[in-house]
């Protein structure tokens, strides 16, 4: 079968570090401290088009965690891909830029999290699994409960 002009294409031009900071407000006293912290980690999502058939998507992530009420450190990185989406449906081409992307980009992610919490002397912490499906729903006013945007490790 060949391909005509007019067949989907889907195509990853290029993966990338967009943006990362960590801050560490309250080092080093806090840092001699042994309570466990909170962690919490949200999830963020953008994409646009940047030209004809190109798509940059982003997968943000923000981590903070706590020691009683005061900040050990805050990760805020966000993991872009350029992708190459051409001949879809539009309703199609969404889900494509809401969910098959964040899904290729998201390992990417877990690793430069876990990266920085690491060059920043702290054990790495490795984001959970996410349901981009669920959150593409969420979005859209689709099923599923909740805000799956937001979550939670400890």
């Amino acid at each position: 079968m060949s391909e005509t002009a007019d067949s989907p294409v889907f195509s990853i031009q290029r993966m990338y570090v967009k943006d990362m900071a960590l801050e560490q407000p309250h080092a080093p006293q806090i840092l001699l401290e042994s309570a466990q912290p909170k962690v919490d980690v949200n999830l963020g999502l953008s994409a646009e088009g940047i030209n004809d058939g190109f798509f940059e998507v982003c997968v943000i992530a923000t981590v903070e965690t706590k020691v009683d009420e005061r900040t050990l450190f805050r990760i805020q990185a966000k993991q872009a891909g350029i992708f190459e989406i051409r001949n879809f449906p539009e309703e199609q081409l969404e889900a494509v830029v809401g969910i098959a992307c964040p899904q290729i980009i998201f390992p990417y992610l877990r690793s430069t999290v876990s990266d920085i919490c690491t060059r920043g002397g702290y054990p790495p912490v490795t984001l959970a699994e996410v349901n981009f499906h669920a959150m593409f729903e969420a979005r859209k006013g689709g099923p599923g409960a909740g805000d799956p945007t937001q979550a939670t490790q400890q």
